[in-house]
């Protein structure tokens, strides 16, 4: 599986030539060019015959920035430590970070230096929930500015609209939640969060809320795919108690970003394992049976018996992100043991001969859902792959 391109960067105190996005620019139009060309025929016939869509030129452009070192793919500002404090993003909503510092506990609304705006980056956001960040007071109150935003480890991110949309950093494991009906279960999404999991090395955990809606045994085939496997299911219900010990087992002394579709209960089931957090809740659309927008931001929220866990607003779709199309069966982890055994190095396990994973399949070693849900991911995100910047595909 290819590694991720490193950006370019340098040493501390080193300049750097970086892209820098302007926040806010005017596209300006060439004006009166009708007129130009019929009083001028030589500029007439110099004109590039060429069109362009946008000038790009007006939008993007480099400068040398002092003291930028790279850390893979993050370009980190050095600043003055002198008088900063450390902490930890715990929501923001548009420019107003809160952080929480470490040394005190204490929680300061904060903005963003400019220069760290400025600087180019694929994902949607400078900082995100969960951020380690270097922070600087100003005045007498509780209000800050970011000065430093840490390397992060362990991030849940998904596409957005040809970039990266990164949900929480800096986690241990994920919870994804999923509902046994209302709305109903969708295993193909479960499997793009372990994708997801799998390429950020961070551990997932399936829970699959509201059992008391449905038969278990309705449910039994598909969960123990994901059982066998290797990960670990959680079938929990509010209203019985059933998996919620366990969860909170699951929970403590973790940072846990918990995720998954609008209105399967993310919030309510974190209130029963945690009966101080008083999370909003709200009930699934009876017309549309499609949940709700409850949790409006992720928020970071400490647990009573030790860790945080974070809140994330719920998802209609889930867009891979950084995946290559070549790389996604590695992704699988029962796939790992057969792919290099195929007879061709490039083989998709679609259509070609002496497919180690096709005959893994016929024998049973691997499952037909997760099989299925492979050759979806394929039809479906083909096109996005060479091009994730096009857009948005179809979802499961």
């Amino acid at each position: 599986m290819a590694d991720k391109g490193k950006r370019r960067g340098g040493k501390s105190g080193q300049k750097v030539r970086v892209d820098l996005r302007r926040n806010k620019q005017t596209r300006v139009r060439q004006q009166n060019m009708t007129h130009e060309f019929l009083d001028d025929e030589q500029s007439a016939e110099d004109v590039s015959r060429e069109e362009r869509v946008t000038n790009r030129g007006s939008l993007f452009r480099r400068r040398t920035v002092v003291g930028v070192t790279a850390d893979g793919d993050q370009l980190l500002r050095n600043v003055d430590e002198t008088g900063c404090r450390r902490g930890r993003v715990s929501s923001f909503i548009g420019l107003n970070i809160m952080v929480r510092c470490d040394s005190s506990g204490e929680e300061f609304e904060c903005s963003v230096r400019g220069v760290l705006r400025s600087l180019a980056r694929d994902a949607r956001n400078v900082v995100v929930t969960g951020d380690r960040v270097l922070f600087r007071q100003e005045g007498d109150d509780f209000q800050g500015v970011i000065e430093r935003v840490e390397p992060r480890h362990g991030v849940l991110s998904r596409g957005s609209q040809g970039r990266e949309h990164v949900l929480v950093a800096n986690i241990d494991q994920v919870l994804i939640v999923c509902s046994a009906a209302d709305p109903e279960f969708r295993p193909q999404l479960v499997d793009r969060y372990l994708l997801t999991a799998e390429r950020h090395e961070i551990r997932p955990i399936v829970c699959i809320s509201k059992m008391d809606l449905v038969n278990p045994a309705d449910l039994q085939a598909q969960l123990r795919v994901f059982a066998e496997v290797g990960y670990t299911v959680i079938p929990a219900s509010i209203r019985t108690g059933e998996g919620i010990e366990r969860l909170r087992q699951l929970l403590r002394n973790r940072q846990t970003a918990v995720s998954g579709q609008s209105g399967v209960g993310k919030s309510s089931l974190l209130n029963a394992v945690d009966q101080d957090l008083n999370l909003a809740t709200s009930d699934v659309s009876d017309w549309t049976s499609k949940g709700t927008h409850t949790t409006r931001r992720a928020r970071l929220v400490p647990l009573a018996f030790g860790g945080w866990v974070c809140d994330t607003p719920g998802i209609r779709q889930f867009e891979l992100w950084d995946l290559g199309l070549e790389e996604v069966d590695g992704y699988f982890i029962e796939f790992r043991p057969f792919i290099a055994h195929c007879r061709f190095p490039n083989c998709t396990h679609t259509h070609e001969s002496n497919c180690a994973i096709k005959q893994a399949l016929e024998d049973g070693m691997i499952s037909d859902q997760r099989y299925q849900s492979y050759l979806r991911l394929r039809e479906e995100d083909t096109w996005q792959w060479k091009n994730p910047a096009r857009g948005q595909g179809k979802q499961s």
